[in-house]
């Protein structure tokens, strides 16, 4: 089938063994790669309940069909496993020059089980998988152990040849739960504990080779319609924004429209947040714009502090996440050294998210006597030692590395934490962006915004954010728009370009298939479904669909908040437009079988 290798690598790393498995066109045909190939993957060999540490739990690295294409957004990967962080099913996805070359290896997925007696890194080429011994590499932060995999395993005599590589920092090694996996420097597979799941079998690092291309179904459509796109995205003015200020600027748009967690989750609007706003990272320090390969976009900020303790500190970043994790839960009011706590979080190899989060519930429950720790709001010596402690695992930091549910367990603070399903929500307030209620309440993998982006419907004015009625029906529309971004893999600051007309012309070019409006979400619903009927079988009730109760007890500055009774509702016409039961329970989903011999 065009677009597809039509093959995936399983690797053993107990037995050392590898084997390039075949796949039928069926599989392709109702999953589409990507996402939806993965988690069919995920579905049909993890074992049922298995830890999330046991060898047996699944590492999958997957491309979709329009990896290595000249396609904008299209240089991403995605990784697939059971998360150690929610005991249910994870994704997490990552773009930078390193997809090109995993795409380039020959596989529409890497399935990775077992653990390795050793540390290991794994070298992937298209017809051959290397063992080699991990070393000293085993305990270097994710920047050095990046520069020497590569510059040991990564060369080749031939010129064509694309090489990259996927890491994991200490924290991965010493399996916190929300542990990333690190590629060019600064990019990371960064929620559900991927890297966590990595360093349980003890893989250090994976370096992919290759030269192979898919097979297009029509090369000149493509490329006419890649220029028709570049020449129209032009003077768009959400792109330009983007290009020219990154995501930063969403600290201004969300305070506006007070909807900016801060001080753990106690406000929805920061008083003078200015200071860590993108012209305060713009004028103070040295900012270009950064792209990954295949993007006209350029959102990420490659920033240099100029001035202060931290001066000549070069990363990508900060993103707005990781702006409000610091910045808004955590009170650091400085730019500089929210851009510090970034550097630390990359070179550890620690979720900036959730690791915000957790700073800011300890500081929290040091407010509250619940623990005797040193650490304030805004200290930032003090948060970096405890983000340290966290991947070291030492002392306090080995409660914070189990997790939100374990530390507030462990502290007597349930009613304290927010969080869905053990993930933290990131930076948009679901009090005021009750759609983000719904998003946060039923994604998949936890508090995410990403498995929809709804925020951008609620803050642009397509959708009230305080509407109730009718706002399932344009979640479910975006969320299976965004589902098929996942399995092609594209990236989601696209998505106000590839509408659904466009996702058919995407598909249609690169596999053949001509699909409509209606058959692409009839194939996105089905991939929803699957996912649900993975996390049911791993324990999902229907009542961790929900918010945290603390957020419906504590209203938003001037408003009156988000009413359980009215996620309830959004809920119940959600679970009714997906075709589940009033539980949330998807029908028999008849799968293909999968031959792995």
């Amino acid at each position: 089938m065009e677009g597809f290798y039509g093959r995936i690598l399983k690797v053993d790393l107990t037995e050392k063994k590898y084997h390039i498995i075949q796949l039928k066109d069926e599989i392709y045909n109702r999953f589409s790669g990507g996402k939806g190939l993965a988690s069919y993957l995920l579905y049909m060999l993890n074992p049922p309940e298995v830890d999330p540490f046991s060898p047996g739990n699944c590492l999958i690295f997957a491309t979709g069909p329009v990896s290595g294409s000249t396609i904008w957004g299209s240089s991403r990967y995605g990784v697939f496993t059971k998360s150690p962080q929610t005991l249910l099913y994870s994704e997490s996805y990552s773009g930078g020059r390193t997809p090109e070359a995993i795409n380039a290896t020959g596989f529409d997925a890497i399935v990775i089980t077992g653990k390795s007696h050793a540390p290991l890194v794994l070298e992937i080429i298209p017809e051959e998988t290397r063992f080699h011994e991990a070393g000293n590499i085993w305990g270097m932060d994710s920047y050095e152990a990046e520069d020497r995999v590569i510059k040991k395993f990564g060369s080749s005599d031939k010129p064509k040849m694309k090489s990259g590589a996927v890491v994991i920092g200490p924290a991965g090694e010493r399996r916190v739960r929300f542990a990333v996996i690190e590629n060019d420097y600064w990019r990371s597979a960064g929620r559900t504990g991927v890297g966590a799941v990595m360093g349980s079998k003890n893989l250090k690092a994976i370096v992919f080779k290759g030269d192979r291309k898919r097979s297009l179904f029509d090369k000149e459509q493509i490329k006419t319609f890649t220029k028709e796109l570049a020449v129209q995205s032009k003077s768009n003015p959400v792109i330009r924004r983007f290009k020219s200020y990154g995501t930063p600027n969403m600290v201004t748009a969300i305070n506006k429209a007070g909807a900016f967690p801060n001080r753990y989750w106690a406000d929805t609007y920061l008083d003078g947040w200015e200071k860590i706003s993108t012209d305060a990272l713009h004028n103070q320090c040295d900012v270009k714009p950064r792209a990954c390969s295949k993007c006209f976009i350029a959102c990420s900020r490659m920033t240099t502090i100029k001035n202060g303790r931290h001066a000549g500190l070069k990363l990508e970043g900060p993103e707005y996440e990781t702006i409000f994790a610091f910045g808004g839960l955590c009170l650091v009011d400085e730019i500089e050294e929210i851009a510090y706590l970034n550097d630390i979080c990359d070179r550890l190899g620690l979720d900036t998210i959730s690791s915000g989060n957790l700073c800011a519930f300890t500081i929290e429950a040091v407010k509250r006597n619940a623990i005797q720790y040193e650490i304030d709001y805004g200290d930032v010596d003090a948060i970096a030692v405890l983000l340290k402690m966290i991947a070291r695992r030492e002392g306090i930091g080995d409660t914070l590395a189990k997790g939100i549910r374990f530390a507030a367990a462990e502290w007597g603070l349930e009613d304290l934490a927010v969080h869905v399903k053990g993930l933290e929500p990131p930076g948009y307030d679901p009090r005021v962006l009750k759609g983000c209620g719904l998003a946060f309440a039923t994604s998949c993998r936890g508090a995410c915004h990403l498995r929809a982006t709804f925020h951008t419907p609620e803050l642009t004015g397509l959708i009230a954010p305080g509407a109730v009625k009718g706002k399932a029906r344009l979640f479910t529309d975006f969320e299976d728009r965004l589902t098929l971004f996942d399995c092609m893999i594209l990236c989601k600051f696209y998505r106000g370009i590839y509408n659904w007309n466009n996702l058919s012309r995407t598909f249609k070019m690169t596999t053949g298939l001509e699909e409509d409006e209606d058959a692409l979400r009839r194939k996105a619903a089905d991939i929803s479904s699957l996912v649900r009927a993975f996390n049911i079988r791993e324990g999902l009730k229907p009542e961790d669909d929900n918010l945290p109760k603390r957020l419906y007890k504590e209203p938003p500055r001037g408003g009156n908040g988000i009413q359980e009774a009215e996620l309830k509702t959004m809920i119940k016409d959600y679970y009714e437009l997906r075709g589940w039961d009033e539980n949330g329970v998807p029908p028999d989903l008849d799968l293909p079988e999968l031959e792995t011999d």
